[in-house]
């Protein structure tokens, strides 16, 4: 399993700041870089840090709609107004903004469809909720859906996973892709039943020639390791294999850790830790290592870093101790105006029998969902 790992960066990357008091601080990309620039995880050789651009008209137009982006452009040049029903509100430059987070990611994906890497990592990413017309859940562009568009467009792929475990639906991305049978998608999330925005269930599988190609695994609040780890390694390895993926695309949202500020799931490091392994291990089985991954939700900020650096490292093939250096500590108190985490990593956490048995009814669900469409993964 060889060939270089990047770690997309760039300290205009905090200029995607929805506000003061906004949950989505974007302080959290910075102290997640310089968490793995003080583990020394980017001395090693085969690990690099690569600029991103800011993508162009014409890229975010092969998802979003021309109205759309027109409005963006405006309420950018005003710096205010709504760009949704109120999470996600303009700020000047938000065009700006939100076009470098989408660069780094179209960046990011020609680094690896180019070979120069076999993975990449943009932390700034993973801004799934934004559909074609409108702003969503703090997302200005959906940065997944573009890349997947321009997978499409410029590559022309024609089977592509995109797994998403950020605690909340990737809505704009499923329905985004969701009668288009070179998608994949896979979405692990806190049930819509009790979280933001509602939405994927077990029975929305997707439509037309991609019948069977979008699968929900909504999960009951407070679930733990024990129960997400049966239904992902159930349900996601098998499937990735049937559908034989020419790139992998994970959406790493960080906001299904405990004791997250606006999730209740109770996810520690050990369910990243093996999510990602086993999406590097696919990769290189399935896609000669062409790996993708992206940041998302989390907004807790002494759990964030260290999920995207256990994330990242895992990508790069290292495991560090488990200390906390002190200089990020320092960093972390002055930047967070909190108490630095104690330790890299989380004791798991396990389940009680309600939460298993419902993870148990809803993965047997979906089997027999899989079980109807096992013609579509032999096209």
């Amino acid at each position: 399993m060889t060939g270089k790992t990047g770690l997309i960066w760039d300290e205009r990357f905090l200029d995607y700041n929805l506000g003061p008091q906004h949950p989505l601080r974007p302080i959290r990309v910075k102290l997640t870089y310089e968490l793995i620039r003080s583990k020394r995880i980017l001395q090693q050789e085969h690990v690099v840090v690569v600029k991103p651009r800011p993508a162009s008209r014409e890229e975010i137009l092969l998802f979003h709609e021309e109205e759309y982006v027109r409005l963006v452009e405006q309420l950018s040049r005003r710096g205010s107004g709504l760009l949704d029903a109120g999470d996600t509100p303009a700020f000047k430059g938000c065009y700006e903004a939100t076009s470098l987070v989408v660069g780094a990611s179209l960046v990011a994906c020609d680094e690896v469809m180019s070979g120069r890497l076999s993975h990449a990592f943009n932390p700034s990413g993973g801004l799934h909720h934004a559909h074609p017309e409108r702003a969503s859940g703090f997302c200005i562009f959906n940065d997944p859906a573009v890349v997947i568009a321009h997978l499409k467009s410029k590559y022309d792929l024609k089977r592509i996973v995109y797994l998403d475990i950020d605690a909340h639906h990737g809505d704009g991305v499923m329905y985004g892709f969701y009668d288009d049978p070179s998608v994949l998608d896979i979405d692990l999330h806190e049930s819509g039943k009790f979280l933001f925005p509602g939405t994927g269930f077990p029975d929305e599988i997707g439509e037309g020639a991609a019948l069977g190609l979008k699968l929900n695994i909504p999960l009951l609040p407070y679930t733990g390791d024990e129960a997400y780890l049966e239904a992902f390694r159930k349900i996601v390895p098998d499937t990735i294999r049937q559908f034989r993926p020419e790139i992998i695309l994970t959406q790493c949202g960080a906001d299904g850790h405990l004791d997250d500020r606006l999730a209740h799931l109770r996810l520690t490091t050990k369910v990243y830790e093996e999510v990602v392994s086993q999406m590097h291990e696919l990769a290189h089985e399935l896609c000669n290592g062409k790996l993708l991954l992206f940041g998302g939700g989390g907004y807790t900020l002494a759990n964030v870093p260290r999920v995207w650096t256990v994330a990242f490292s895992t990508l790069v093939r290292s495991k560090p101790s488990d200390k906390i250096p002190q200089e990020w500590s320092r960093e972390f108190e002055k930047e967070a105006k909190e108490d630095p985490p104690e330790k890299l990593y989380d004791k798991p956490t396990s389940d009680d029998e309600k939460t298993l048995n419902e993870v148990r009814r809803t993965v047997s669900e979906l089997q027999t969902n899989l079980d109807r469409i096992t013609v579509e993964f032999s096209r």
